[in-house]
């Protein structure tokens, strides 16, 4: 069997994600994998059969998205390209999570494929969103990779095909601890904005990674370091809580190892405003934006001795063997 499978390379948690469900999927076939994106960190120990440019948005420094970067890089001509170069006729099964290439591939030429993703589980009506709608937000999220079934996940169970969230097998056997630190991603805003309200927490200190930083360096009580997978899963394991933005995976993580977490969705990015509406309902702080008022929300936050408790099973491979058996062609 020939599979295919397309993986988002915005952003960190597809790929952190997908670290875990390519060995599964292995074992079912020949695997190529497909990556499109430009703002990802970490990356695959598996060689990939197509790196194509896709369509991704740029990190602002402001707490949102960078809209101008964002549409300079914009190639939508390589974009239609990419997707008609791609030889699906010779796979079995393709599978997707959230990544456009293949997934407008399929949908233009009636090859079914299935997500493997977060963010199909907003097909539901029943995941949470905002009070406020965003049209616009809603379409995106929905036609952006398009595919014809769907696997989700989310932090719960809400709808019969969501699951609960991939946690990698790195992070259910890591020995944790508690040696009084704070972890920090917050890619949309930095290091400048980042120091100036950390520092002002005197006894608390914060391990940071940087999207902007190649080299680590320390400015009082606030570590800097670079993104690496490694040293932010030992940062996470012996942290006392995870400061970090509207995200899926990271918060997921923190949850299972029974960290603290505090999120700050970015600005005008739906899903993440989503995520942490979900997340809220766990009991996990959320904050809009940092300003003025954001040191009272963090030292009330560092104050709160309060865990949460969450049930994430290991079923992913189990949910791999079903998805496999049940939409191969």
């Amino acid at each position: 069997m020939k599979i295919l499978f397309g993986i988002q390379g915005t952003g960190n948690g597809h790929i952190s994600r997908a670290r875990e469900i390519v060995p599964l999927l292995q074992q079912y076939g020949e695997l190529d994998l497909l990556v499109s994106g430009t703002e990802a960190e970490v990356s695959l120990s598996q060689p990939l059969k197509y790196r194509f440019h896709g369509v991704s948005f740029v990190f602002g420094t402001n707490g949102g998205v960078d809209n101008w970067a964002t549409w300079k890089i914009m190639n939508l001509r390589q974009f239609q390209r990419d997707l008609r170069s791609l030889p699906l006729k010779q796979y079995d099964l393709i599978i997707n999570d959230f990544e456009p290439v293949s997934a407008w591939a399929c949908k233009l030429r009636g090859v079914p494929s299935v997500s493997l993703s977060h963010q199909c589980s907003f097909v539901s009506p029943k995941t949470p969103r905002p009070e406020k709608k965003d049209p616009f937000a809603q379409w995106l999220l929905k036609n952006y990779s398009p595919t014809t079934y769907h696997v989700g996940f989310h932090f719960e169970r809400y709808d019969t095909f969501i699951n609960t969230p991939v946690i990698r097998s790195e992070i259910r056997q890591m020995e944790t601890s508690d040696l009084g630190h704070y972890t920090v991603y917050l890619p949309a805003y930095d290091d400048k904005t980042l120091l100036k309200y950390l520092s002002a927490e005197k006894e608390v200190k914060w391990q940071v990674f940087s999207k902007r930083q190649k080299q680590a360096y320390k400015s009082g009580n606030v570590e800097i370091f670079p993104v690496n997978n490694e040293a932010f899963n030992k940062s996470l394991a012996s942290c006392t809580g995870l400061l970090t933005g509207g995200g899926f995976e990271g918060p997921a993580e923190a949850l299972f190892l029974q960290k603290k977490v505090m999120m700050i969705p970015m600005k005008g990015q739906y899903e993440q405003q989503c995520n942490a509406l979900s997340a809220s309902r766990l009991g996990v702080p959320v904050v809009s934006e940092i300003n003025d008022k954001f040191n009272g929300h963090l030292n009330h936050w560092i104050n709160d001795s309060k865990k949460i408790v969450v049930d994430f099973p290991d079923e992913t491979a189990a949910i791999v063997d079903k998805l496999v058996k049940q939409y191969t062609r």
